[in-house]
């Protein structure tokens, strides 16, 4: 009788009810929907749950429908100050490079196509590992280079291929076929196997246009970044000329060819 009455009297002190159980606790009050308790604020702000995000206010969300991004893209400078390479990880030119002066040839390419909607790009060009982009003067990269991410991680998470025509995926201008003359293909080799590397190496390329064995004139032009770069006719003349001179005597000399647009923007 005297432990029940210590018993009573201890759930009285405590302010519980009587129960025929005492061993079992009651549940909880503040896990109770009708509760109210001071741990009942940790359901309002600002300990509450956050709402859930709006994909289309975060502009890295969009990449895979909000997951993280698994590209890791790197840049590279090149002599010429208004371009840049861009190494996405992955495999860009399986064969040759391309290159796009301006926005009317990129139509081939949905990636070309996408760089050149940004504002301030004016030269596209792909090499086997890189994309290298050409800015007007009056852009900061500051600005670019994130577009330039956005653009290449939105290509490759697209699964779109790099050319809508395989047939102009690239240019095969240093390859020897049967009527070439023994100087030109000497020509293409040096071109293809010391000259291209080097170049490419600076994001840009060197595409062979012709050969007049009258003059000795080699003609070429200039891709990527080595296309309107303050260096390039320095490397043109002593670099490319002296190697084509030195390894082939019938070369006098090597002059640079332009399109029709280039010509045009240059006189402008």
């Amino acid at each position: 009788m005297a432990r029940r009455r210590l018993l009573a009297l201890a759930l009285r002190l405590h302010g519980r009810p009587q129960a025929t159980q005492p061993w079992r606790r009651p549940p909880p009050r503040f896990l109770s929907s009708a509760a109210s308790g001071p741990l009942d604020r940790l359901k309002s702000p600002p300990f509450a749950r956050p709402a859930a995000r709006n994909p289309a206010s975060y502009p890295w969300d969009r990449f895979g429908g909000g997951q993280k991004r698994t590209m890791f893209i790197q840049t590279q400078s090149t002599p010429n100050p208004q371009s840049l390479m861009f190494y996405p990880g992955k495999p860009v030119m399986k064969v040759g490079s391309s290159d796009f002066p301006n926005a009317r040839t990129a139509m081939t390419s949905p990636l070309a196509k996408a760089l050149f909607a940004i504002d301030g790009v004016t030269r596209v060009f792909f090499g086997s590992d890189f994309v290298t982009v050409t800015k007007s003067e009056e852009t900061s990269w500051d600005y670019l280079k994130p577009e330039v991410f956005a653009a290449i991680m939105d290509f490759y998470s697209s699964g779109q291929p790099l050319f809508l025509d395989s047939n102009a995926a690239a240019s095969m201008d240093t390859t020897i076929h049967e009527d070439d003359s023994e100087i030109v293909a000497m020509i293409k080799e040096l071109l293809e196997t010391r000259i291209r590397p080097a170049v490419q190496d600076d994001g840009g390329d060197i595409e062979y246009r012709g050969f007049d064995p009258e003059n000795g004139i080699v003609k070429l032009k200039m891709q990527g970044a080595c296309s309107g770069c303050p260096s390039s006719s320095v490397t043109l003349k002593s670099g490319i000329e002296n190697m084509l001179m030195h390894y082939v005597p019938e070369v006098k000399g090597v002059e640079q060819e332009f399109d029709g647009d280039e010509e045009a923007e240059l006189a402008g």
